[in-house]
């Protein structure tokens, strides 16, 4: 914790000799610091602790992959309970008490034994993961972020893809080191790296004198408070989570991130184990082709912070989805390590420019006033793409002895997808103002 103290205080050192930067970006900068570790230490490096565990245990691919699967489940319940704790506690303390359940999941997975004892662990990570990863950093960047919400949450997507990026060091860690030492060591990581980060991370603007995007509100001659900004008398506007969630554009939205994950959590779990057994490559360099997805979800998640408050942001997921179709069927068809690299390519790309928008398409056509709940109750929908996912192509993998005809199931999956986003078209302000 010393090692956390003083990281906390070299920060605010760095800080205070900036004083003209919004501090919305640092609360962007430690979201990607967060995110690097979760993806890095886990979501990324699933498919490389499956073949460790297939090896020592002899557990099959749907065995394994029901794990990750059924995190994804409990995931799905806990978002709506989870909108409400960072409503009502404030997303700094919900992802201090993540990062520790983290921790303690990644040391319970070094002493596993049995699959009962794995499945255990992998819920604490998941618990964790959700508490203090994603979903949590990006309400608190809704909140900060208006005009350039885009950029904001896809600098910190960024930070997901920078962890991608090391997920060949998690594999060399897993060969050298075996996967119990890699786990422990991740789990202290989580600690020591990962809350002086959440230190950084205030819930609004409005409480520190600002509005969204580093406006200064003028001091109020009358009211509560003398300097009090207009939109933190009146509070945040917005529909309600009931009101969104009776409009046709809350469902399609869902929807379309469904499908979307179905694509990206199967080759999340089923990318690295693919390439090994099915393309002939080793681990070493089937992680590097893993690095290279999300090297080129980091480009896309970087042009997207450019693009994304321009255009429409449902078109731009839309033609995301066609993207990730055209991307599994070269996996599906890859006999060259060309058509291996213009998938990590294509599939890359599209990954990092449609992520950041599906939270902040759902804050624009919805408002902040009861964003996180609406995300939350969105997060139980979505949730399901996660689970049928992996279980879907590992259950195939697992009958026909190959992965290639469940990928092309997923292709058609994603392309349906495309559709909804398509469809999506923003809600009335007249049912926004109804809402009230």
């Amino acid at each position: 914790m010393a090692g956390g103290l003083c990281t906390s205080r070299a920060l605010a050192a760095i800080q205070r000799r900036v004083p003209q930067m919004f501090y919305g970006w640092w609360i962007v900068a430690a979201a990607m610091v967060l995110q690097a570790l979760g993806n890095a230490l886990f979501l990324n490096s699933y498919g490389a602790y499956l073949l460790h565990f297939q090896q020592d245990f002899g557990w099959s691919k749907t065995l394994i992959s029901g794990a990750y699967s059924l995190t994804r489940v409990e995931n799905g319940i806990l978002a709506p309970v989870q909108g409400w704790l960072i409503n009502r506690f404030g997303g700094r303390g919900v992802i201090r008490v993540g990062l520790v359940i983290t921790a303690l999941g990644f040391l319970a997975t070094s002493r596993i034994d049995s699959l009962l004892g794995f499945y255990a662990a992998s819920q604490l990570i998941a618990t964790g993961i959700a508490l203090g990863g994603f979903f949590s950093v990006n309400i608190v960047i809704v909140n900060w972020f208006e005009r350039r919400r885009a950029k904001a949450m896809s600098l910190a997507a960024a930070g997901g893809s920078i962890g991608g990026l090391l997920v060949p060091a998690v594999v060399w860690s897993l060969e050298m080191l075996g996967w119990r030492m890699t786990a422990m060591i991740s789990g202290l990581l989580f600690l020591v790296v990962g809350l002086p980060m959440a230190q950084l991370l205030r819930q609004s603007p409005e409480g520190s004198g600002l509005l969204p995007d580093g406006a200064r509100a003028a001091p109020q001659p009358t009211g509560p408070e003398p300097g009090t900004p207009p939109m933190a008398r009146s509070g945040p506007v917005g529909f309600s989570a009931r009101a969104a969630m009776v409009t046709p554009a809350f469902w399609l939205l869902s929807l379309g991130h469904t499908f979307a994950l179905v694509a990206i959590s199967a080759l999340t779990v089923h990318l690295i184990p693919f390439l090994v057994e099915q393309a002939g490559m080793s681990l070493e360099e089937a992680g590097v082709v893993a690095a290279l997805v999300t090297a080129f979800s980091f480009v896309g998640q970087i042009a997207v912070g450019f693009i994304g408050d321009h255009i429409d942001k449902r078109l731009i997921a839309g033609v995301c989805m066609g993207a990730h179709t055209l991307a599994l069927l070269m996996l599906v068809v890859a006999t060259s390590p060309l058509l291996i690299f213009g998938f990590a390519v294509l599939h890359g790309a599209a990954w990092g420019i449609r992520g950041p928008l599906m939270m902040a398409i759902r804050a624009d056509y919805f408002g902040r006033r009861s964003f996180a709940t609406i995300e939350g109750f969105a997060g139980v929908i979505t949730t399901s793409g996660i689970v049928v996912g992996p279980l879907l192509v590992a259950a195939m993998a697992d009958q026909l002895g190959n992965y290639r005809l469940a990928f092309v199931v997923v292709a058609c999956v994603t392309a349906v997808g495309s559709l909804f986003f398509a469809l999506a078209r923003r809600p009335e302000m007249s049912l926004m103002r109804g809402s009230a």
